[in-house]
């Protein structure tokens, strides 16, 4: 009869840890299967075909050159023309192939490097973007400089023309 009584116990026991252990779950739901920015940058999804990801704007110091480095996927069927405007830069384009990766700041000749960074390493600069497809969103991207050393190498320095 003991023996009897203790698996019934036992077995409530057990659906009890089981339903708070599930309840867990339900309330907070695991993170890592909705987006998210993985790395210092930011991300944005623009339409049903642009995602830009790890979006960050490396420079020496405030009003310094700067670049902008990340990456623009096209999950689209038709190319993309992608237009990124910082405050007080000139704007800039970028096409990206259907079904592609563009990663910025990754050529020499990138059409997407700033004059001068109005803002010092540490703030944020407000950047829009936009595709004629999906519209636009402005941004505040993280400005950092060459402090980490992933970063040492992407500053930018100053034409000497």
């Amino acid at each position: 009869m003991a023996t009897a009584r203790s698996s019934r116990f036992a077995a409530a026991a057990a659906l009890v840890l089981i339903g708070v252990t599930a309840g867990c779950s339900a309330a907070n739901p695991i993170t890592t299967t909705r987006p998210y920015a993985a790395s210092d940058g930011v991300r944005l999804e623009l339409g049903s075909s642009l995602t830009a990801e790890n979006l960050l704007i490396i420079t020496a110091a405030e009003g310094e050159p700067g670049a902008l480095i990340g990456g623009l996927t096209n999950r689209g069927d038709a190319a993309l023309v992608v237009s990124v405007a910082a405050d007080g830069a000139q704007e800039a384009t970028v096409r990206v192939p259907a079904g592609a990766t563009v990663l910025l700041g990754t050529d020499e000749d990138d059409p997407l490097t700033l004059d001068a960074v109005a803002v010092p390493p540490g703030g944020v600069l407000p950047v829009t973007i936009s595709t004629p497809e999906g519209g636009s969103e402005q941004l505040s991207i993280p400005v950092l400089d060459g402090t980490l050393t992933e970063y040492a190498t992407l500053v930018p320095t100053a034409d000497p023309s």
